[in-house]
């Protein structure tokens, strides 16, 4: 565990100069206000969690292939013995697991997976592994998580009652696509209702079967990807894909055992472990590209949620409507001395801070504090280093600003001469 230690340490030490990558705050390297937590809340602000949920359903089903393959080879038994169909589609389409099944790692065909996911797979989940110092505790972390049906399962499962079809989409036969993402379709949560519980790794106790592969792709399947799931369920989970990666049909059945006398369906089952990779690099670039960024932006560089910076608006022009009318009149009834409109500071600054906090979504008293939003109203603290450097930076521009507006209101109305109507 002190090497697990170390190398957070040294993650952090890299950070001190910079914002953390998508795949950094994905493997959870990353502290608040900028962790994975935070950035599932912005998604559900924008009413888009669904691509950060599917995105860890499919990486809880990759892991859960891996642990099958893993415990093949335990067994004494090749990949090519105990599954001769995937060993063949994977020869010849390629594969994400080409290491763990024993293919060639150099070639072409064994290397389907990005460049982000690899970099998640070393470094994050090796570092996970490396703490356990026993083989059982290896075998379980291994795992991801249970029959996707369970009490213990980490999502809602909604699937829809739905007879075996004749064939499925491969997600490899098309080019991937290259359109931006669009994060909409949904209504935006302002409050939190639900959080982001999808362990990337997860103990079990017993050996992963194909059946258990089948049930979690078909979980995946008609909780996100499927278009009955907009009205079997009464919250619509399915995700936007463009059409060379849309899955239209899901031919297996996880209520039965695939008849290994049937070529066609155990074909289609030697598609499952990869059968949602595509989808799940599309869903990475897409979040990248479109709703990390500006989930930097909102958390790297305030630290208000957009609810908060309204009430604050809301109140700034409350309080400087009041202060301009004492302001008034102090002048139309030229109070004595005139030095009691000093006291007009109070509600302008008030009035300003506000304002300005609404403008750069940002509150220098919070920073100050080292707190940073959460949900409207309720806080956590800030333990990035380089975003608290940024805030810091920040909360002290906009206190100057502060300053600056409420003196030149202040001196403005107490130099006014007085005139009583």
């Amino acid at each position: 565990m002190s090497g697990d230690n170390g190398q957070q340490d040294d993650w952090i030490s890299s950070r001190k100069n910079r914002l953390p990558s998508f795949t950094e705050v994905l493997s959870r390297r990353t502290r608040p206000p900028v962790d994975l937590f935070m950035f599932y809340l912005f998604l559900q602000r924008e009413g888009a969690e669904d691509i950060l949920d599917f995105w860890l359903d499919v990486q809880q089903h990759e892991n859960l292939c891996r642990a099958y393959f893993k415990d093949v080879r335990k067994s004494g038994r090749t990949i090519k013995e105990d599954w001769p169909q995937y060993w063949d589609y994977a020869r010849r389409r390629g594969s994400i697991y080409g290491t763990v099944v024993g293919l060639n790692p150099s070639s072409a065909a064994a290397k389907r997976s990005t460049a982000s996911t690899n970099e998640l797979l070393t470094q994050y989940e090796k570092d996970q592994l490396a703490a356990l110092d026993s083989a059982e505790k290896e075998r379980a972390a291994l795992s991801t998580s249970p029959h996707p049906t369970s009490p213990s399962a980490p999502f809602d499962v909604r699937l829809a009652a739905t007879s075996p079809q004749t064939a499925v989409n491969d997600p490899f036969d098309a080019p991937r696509s290259t359109t931006p993402f669009s994060l909409s379709g949904r209504t935006p949560t302002l409050f939190h209702k639900r959080a982001s519980r999808a362990p990337t790794i997860i103990p079990r106790s017993q050996a992963v079967s194909r059946q258990d592969l089948i049930r979690s792709a078909e979980h995946i399947y008609f909780k996100y990807l499927s278009p009955a799931a907009n009205t079997i369920n009464s919250e619509s989970h399915e995700i936007y894909l463009p059409p060379s990666l849309r899955i239209h049909t899901f031919p297996l059945d996880s209520s039965r055992e695939p008849d290994v006398k049937n070529d066609q369906e155990m074909a289609l089952m030697a598609q499952v472990p990869d059968m949602f990779h595509a989808q799940k690099e599309y869903c990475f670039r897409a979040m990248e590209q479109d709703a990390f960024p500006r989930f930097l932006r909102a958390k790297a560089f305030g630290n208000l949620t957009p609810v908060s910076a309204l009430v604050r608006l809301v109140s700034g022009l409350i309080v400087l409507w009041i202060g301009l009318a004492a302001a008034f009149a102090l002048i139309f009834l030229d109070v004595q001395p005139k030095s009691k409109r000093f006291f007009l500071f109070i509600p302008f600054t008030l009035a300003s801070l506000f304002l300005i906090s609404h403008q750069y979504e940002l509150d220098p008293i919070l920073v100050f504090f080292n707190q940073s939003e959460s949900t409207p109203f309720r806080t956590l603290t800030i333990r990035e280093p380089y975003v608290k450097k940024l805030l810091i930076g920040r909360a002290v521009w906009v206190s100057i600003l502060v300053a600056a507006i409420t003196v030149a209101l202040t001196l403005i109305f107490w130099a006014v001469p007085g005139h009583r109507l």
